[in-house]
């Protein structure tokens, strides 16, 4: 499992997605999330604005499986 720190206290699956290099610009978010199958915290999520806690597991198809972490 991979860690993502961020600095701030929350990060959106969105931004979250281009932090873990699962895509390569914000613009990507929308039409990646409706395509891939991502779980937050073991529950399907496809929204872009869910905000994402230190502590959140994320498993993203094809990218890997993540934690947040808060620096």
């Amino acid at each position: 499992m991979k860690e993502v720190t961020i600095r701030t206290e929350y990060i959106t699956l969105g931004q979250f997605l281009k932090l873990a290099d699962c895509i390569q610009t914000g613009g990507q978010a929308k039409s990646f999330l409706q395509e891939a199958h991502i779980e937050v915290n073991g529950e399907n999520e496809n929204r872009r604005g869910r905000k994402l806690y230190s502590g959140d597991k994320v498993a993203v198809e094809g990218c890997g499986e993540f934690v947040v972490s808060r620096e």
